[in-house]
């Protein structure tokens, strides 16, 4: 009888990690393509886009994503092909979102991202060795619930001041250009506001993706107050240098990028200490056995990892992990100690 009782804390949590798989299931099906661009084969080298790519992939891993495709350093024929590749992903998806850093560029109107082997010796190569914004938000269209686009491509951009005009009257901007989704339940996040460049900042990731990191997979959080959040820590890191802006609209629902209800069954998925000391009286050794550290904050925990990102010392990236293995950045660190 003894034994029965030591073991329903256990089978409590079997059977709510079983409730949980069938939850999982149930959920939407969530996509996401990843572009970093750092090596640039013509201009000079960005130092972040790459490593905003790895942490944004990271963080879609961890929230859950049923599929998280990553390309960086591509030229415009390999862009292009993930592109159509990801189109296919997103006709049985409910959510598809595009993650993109590097340079961006716009020409007569019409945003381009510019791929790693981009020339763009004059205006008239623009469609031929860049992608369009259009194409990519083509891409997405056939998602049923959220297409979500974010673009930290709004750095100085070199093409733009060497590029030869070939037709007088075709302008080319500062920056990239406002936009207006034409399909209803999209957004399209720049990292600086149209006409306007974004910094790509001192540290690993830029300032943009940086708070990105922070709010937008917050569990249950909509996602018009998390770009909120993103835009007051950008303006707050750039001294009100840089200012994101999203363009398109949403619902009178809550859009989140990992809803409440599977995060909260996830997190019922690991058995309290209390329900471990029950279950195993051998684990248990007085109070202080059932003692819980309080949990860090996000912003406690991305300081920690601007502190660590550059360092190259296994001691210190093991001790980051053991106390913030369970955060995207943990993620991070276990990469770095990889390579």
């Amino acid at each position: 009888m003894r034994a029965m009782l030591r073991s329903l804390p256990i089978l409590f949590a079997v059977l709510t990690a079983a409730q949980f798989s069938m939850t999982a299931a149930q959920a939407d099906k969530r996509v996401a393509l990843v572009l970093g661009i750092s090596a640039y084969q013509h201009v000079a080298k960005l130092p972040n886009p790459s490593n905003d790519a790895d942490a944004m992939a990271a963080l879609f891993r961890k929230s859950g994503f049923d599929v998280v495709e990553t390309k960086r350093d591509v030229g415009i024929a390999d862009l292009r092909r993930a592109v159509g590749d990801f189109s296919d992903k997103a006709q049985d998806a409910d959510v598809a979102v595009v993650f993109f850093a590097g340079h961006g560029i716009e020409v007569d109107g019409t945003n381009y991202l510019v791929p790693a082997d981009a020339k763009l010796a004059r205006d008239f190569d623009i469609e031929d060795e860049a992608l369009s914004l259009d194409r990519l938000l083509k891409a997405i269209e056939p998602a049923k619930r959220l297409r979500l686009v974010m673009l930290d491509a709004c750095r100085d951009n070199p093409f733009a001041k060497t590029m030869k005009r070939t037709v007088a009257s075709r302008s080319v901007g500062r920056g990239l250009a406002k936009i207006e989704p034409m399909v209803s339940d999209t957004l399209i996040a720049f990292a600086a506001k149209a006409g306007s460049v974004a910094l790509d900042g001192d540290n690993s990731n830029s300032p943009f993706t940086t708070a990105l990191l922070e709010h937008i997979a917050t569990p249950g959080v909509d996602l018009r107050i998390a770009f909120g959040r993103v835009r007051d820590s950008v303006l707050t890191a750039t001294s009100r240098k840089q200012e994101p802006y999203v363009y398109g609209s949403l619902g009178g629902n809550t859009v989140a990028i990992v809803d409440a209800s599977v995060a909260a069954a996830k997190a019922e998925t690991r058995p309290a200490p209390a329900q471990v000391a029950a279950a195993d009286p051998a684990a248990s050794v007085g109070p202080r056995a059932i003692a819980v550290t309080p949990a860090p904050s996000s912003n406690e925990i991305a300081e920690a990892w601007r502190a660590v990102s550059t360092t190259t010392s296994p001691t210190v990236l093991e001790a980051f992990v053991r106390r913030f293995g369970d955060s995207i950045y943990g993620d991070l660190a276990r990469a770095r100690l990889q390579d």
